[in-house]
């Protein structure tokens, strides 16, 4: 069994290209099913989980692979680009 406050410890890691996507900051939980659908990384210039949902990341139940000690691995089709990568390549 896991809980919520464990997932929030583990980084988000895409196997797709090794890139590390951050910690989880929310889930998505169906309460008819009673499962989690999705967890929920914040978006880029998110300071402390505030501001909206607007810019938030889903990673979908379907693209976790390994949930492990230390990492939750995940393979996402469609490249994150995190808001540090994006300012660096308009230099």
């Amino acid at each position: 069994m896991i809980s919520t406050y464990d997932l929030r410890e583990k980084e988000i890691i895409n196997i797709t290209d090794g890139r590390r996507l951050g910690y989880v900051s929310d889930i998505e939980v169906n309460l008819e099913k009673g499962r989690i659908e999705a967890l929920v990384l914040p978006g880029p210039g998110k300071i402390l989980n505030f501001f909206g949902k607007e810019n938030d990341y889903l990673i979908t139940w379907s693209e976790i692979k390994k949930i492990g000690v230390d990492v939750i691995l995940v393979a996402l089709k469609d490249e994150i680009i995190i808001k540090e990568e994006e300012d660096g390549k308009n230099e």
